[in-house]
């Protein structure tokens, strides 16, 4: 048959000789079981596969110091570094530096994961530490004299002596006292050298005995205390758990200290979940006949194994384990449960390359969700597989340790709540106890610090004037009231407080206008106009204003600023919003208190304070000056012909020269006198600690200042004087009624012979002392 014309024919290779065709072929077959080799050789449970390699590189740095050790304690023997720091001196010296740095560097990893060091640990550490002193001794020999830096032996057996266990720092003396003979030895013992030799071997002696029995005396007191506060604190924990549950159960908690109460709660979180953790490994590791029975958790970013709680038989079971190699690598991958047997050797979970002959591991997966949380795992030694009953065991186990850990994260979260809502409470109890407003600033901007990073924190006012809506800034401080302050955020404080600036597009304008919290987003607070355009806040990252509402009202604003990025978050707005809220109606609260006490103890009229008032306040001067011996004066004064003013021109001007009066009296008066309305037209003046001389000079001031005080009024200018009665505790009367009587006395004449002057009366009743002018006023009495 034909091709098709379409179709090239098949063209024929020739096959050559029987023989060449028999050689490639075994050729061929015999790079096929090379490459098979290879492939036996690296693969995964091949001598050269990667996990004999890791096991390979763990037996490397596990044997590496011990033997870098045993080669320096040779050379010194031989005295190598006698003549001086040479490059093979110096290859020596870098090889039990890096053995000296992989030692210890092992050791502080134990520490960290708070394992206990083995006695082999700590000959290494002695012995390299050992070497390393001898051959700088050997080298300072040489330049220096013999012995000359021997002294560096002494301070490391002391030192390791003091550092190391009993048993682990007898073998490190007896390791440097042999160094010492093998060094001499190694010399050819030359006898001239015996008696130095002898020297430094009695002083190593006695340098270790000082040290152990002073250094390593105070290490152990410390070790001994720390154990047995470490003990205490696990009872204190025990205690503070069960009282916790009585607590929880009981409603007669108030008194009880809210942050204490949150610390006992997250305590006893922690402790009851490892309690529950290691009861459940308790029971595996009997009920499984295990060698090892183990949980490792996911970190953060799956990359890792942790080990949380392990019971073994072992002292070498890892800390870290990568999250993708190994049976447990499987589990994580798989989610579901590795159980193998034999000779396993792709375990990773001993750090000296040990292979349990079983292993079973099951997913510890989260309650919630089914999230893979992390592994447990069991092994033994014995080459006894795990059964099927076994695995349902330790699975039912891993679903309780997933309990255990949910328990810790809800009581985390129910510390949270309850933080929060005894904040919140804490703060309405706090803001419902002041009574003044500047009372009522200090414990919001103290709530607001609790809350949230605040290095500012200001309450602003809203204010109506005359010329409009006006904003005060009634309190500014550099974090929390009473509080140490850094001086940037302190000169701002200082800077804003009192600072008063009209309606604006500011953000404390804007919040008070739109009744919401400010900036809805981030921005920058050095750009933006939060109070006005001259008081930017340069210095801070974050901002944040808060409307003080009082119902419907807008009393005022909290303003709240920190250098840090985003410290205000929605989270965190919304519980200051509550107390922002809450602060509102405190500030309106206070108003309405401060004035009504103002009302309470002033006259409506003239601002002094009332008569009620005025007694009470001569009674505590009265007092104090009776207690410490003490001079107290009483001015009494009258508005000479004052009804005729009122006949004259009328009611409302005389309230005008009342009200006139009585700021000339407060002007004049200084701040700790106390200024009063007596009754009528009469003023009353309290001046605690002034003698009659003083209060004499006080009151002719007073009335040379009303004599020259022209009153202006629709009906024309209007000039009045002043009558005034002194009288002075204790010279001239030691009870009240008594002064009073005397300084009324005094005003009494003063009116009696010609007004507008000041009398005293001293003793007897009718000796005048004082000053006495014509009458200045025409206004007939």
């Amino acid at each position: 048959m034909t091709p098709p014309p379409d179709v090239a024919p098949a063209e024929r290779v020739p096959l050559g000789t029987a023989r060449e065709t028999r050689a490639q072929l075994s050729a061929q077959r015999a790079r096929s079981a090379a490459r098979a080799a290879w492939g036996e050789l690296t693969g995964e449970g091949g001598p050269l596969g990667s996990p004999a390699r890791r096991r390979l590189r763990r037996a490397s740095a596990r044997w590496a110091p011990g033997l870098a050790a045993a080669c320096g304690a040779a050379l010194v023997t031989r005295g190598a570094f006698d003549p001086g720091l040479g490059l093979p001196q110096l290859a020596a010296f870098a090889a039990l530096a890096a053995a000296l740095a992989l030692t210890a560097w092992r050791r502080a990893e134990a520490l960290r994961a708070a394992r206990p060091t083995t006695p082999r640990d700590d000959l290494e550490l002695g012995a390299l530490v050992l070497v390393v002193a001898f051959a700088v001794a050997q080298l300072g020999s040489v330049g220096g004299g013999e012995g000359a830096a021997h002294p560096v032996v002494y301070l490391a057996v002391g030192a390791l002596l003091a550092l190391l266990p009993g048993a682990a720092g007898a073998c490190v003396l007896g390791l440097a006292l042999l160094l010492e003979g093998a060094a001499w030895w190694g010399r050819g013992a030359p006898g001239g050298k015996l008696g130095i030799v002898s020297a430094h071997l009695g002083f190593t002696v006695a340098f270790a005995a000082l040290y152990r029995a002073v250094l390593g005396a105070r290490l152990a007191a410390g070790r001994r205390a720390e154990g047995a506060a470490l003990a205490r604190r696990t009872r204190e924990l025990d205690e503070r758990a069960r009282q916790l549950r009585l607590l929880a159960a009981s409603e007669a908690e108030g008194d009880c200290d809210r942050g204490e109460r949150a610390a006992r709660l997250a305590e006893a979180a922690v402790l009851e979940t490892n309690v529950a953790a290691e009861s459940l490994l308790q029971v595996a590791e009997i009920a499984l006949r295990a060698h090892t029975v183990a949980v490792w958790l996911l970190s953060d970013d799956d990359a890792e194994l942790r080990r949380w709680e392990c019971r073994s038989h072992s002292d070498e079971v890892a800390a870290v384990l990568p999250a993708g190699e190994g049976p447990l690598g499987g589990v994580v991958r798989r989610r579901a449960a590795v159980r193998l047997q034999g000779d396993i050797r792709s375990a990773n979970h001993y750090q000296d390359g040990a292979r349990p002959r079983a292993l079973l591991a099951v997913p510890l997966l989260a309650r919630v969700g089914g999230h893979l949380r992390g592994v447990v795992l069991a092994d033994r030694m014995d080459p006894v597989p795990f059964s099927d009953d076994e695995e349902r065991l330790l699975t039912r186990i891993a679903t309780e340790m997933a309990r255990a850990v949910s328990a810790e994260a809800l009581l985390r979260d129910v510390r949270r709540s309850r933080e929060e809502k005894g904040r919140f409470y804490a703060a309405i109890e706090r803001l419902n106890r002041t009574a003044k407003p500047r009372e009522v600033f200090d414990a919001v901007l103290e709530v607001a610090a609790e809350m949230a990073k605040v290095d500012l924190g200001a309450v602003t006012l809203v204010e109506e004037g005359e010329s409009g809506v006006r904003h005060r800034v009634a309190r500014a401080v550099a974090g929390a009231p009473g509080n140490g302050e850094d001086g940037r955020s302190g000169a701002a404080a200082s800077a804003l407080e009192g600072l008063e600036f009209p309606d604006n597009g500011g953000l404390v304008a804007c919040a008070v206008r739109l009744c919401s919290s400010l900036p809805g987003v981030e921005l920058d607070p050095a750009g933006a106009v939060v109070l006005d355009e001259d008081h930017r806040l340069h210095d801070f990252l974050s901002v944040k204003v808060l409307p003080l509402k009082a119902g419907e009202t807008v009393v005022g604003t909290l303003v709240l600023a920190s250098r840090a990025p985003r410290a205000f978050q929605s989270e965190v707005v919304r519980q200051l919003e509550v107390v922002a809220m809450q602060a509102g109606d405190a500030i309106l609260r206070a108003r309405l208190f401060e004035a009504t006490e103002r009302l309470a103890i002033t006259d409506g009229l003239t601002g002094l304070v009332n008569h009620r008032t005025f007694q009470v306040k001569l009674d505590e001067h009265l007092a104090y000056g009776q207690r410490y011996g003490k001079k107290v004066s009483v001015l009494l004064a009258d508005i000479d012909h004052f009804k005729a003013v009122n006949d004259t021109y009328g009611h409302p001007v005389g309230d005008f020269v009342l009200r006139g009066v009585a700021r000339i009296l407060q002007r004049e008066a200084r701040a700790t006198d106390v200024a009063a309305r007596y009754g009528g037209e009469e003023f009353a003046l309290v001046m605690p600690e002034t003698d009659l001389d003083g209060a004499l000079r006080t009151a002719e001031r007073i009335r040379a200042r009303v004599a020259e005080e022209i009153f202006r009024c629709d009906a024309g200018p209007l000039q009045v004087t002043l009558s005034v009665g002194v009288a002075s505790f204790p010279s001239g009367a030691r009870k009240k009624a008594e002064l009073i009587e005397l300084a009324d006395a005094g005003l009494y004449h003063a009116k009696r012979h010609g007004r507008n002057q000041s009398v005293a009366l001293g003793e007897p009743r009718g000796e005048r002392r004082g000053t006495q002018r014509e009458a200045r006023a025409a206004a007939p009495e």
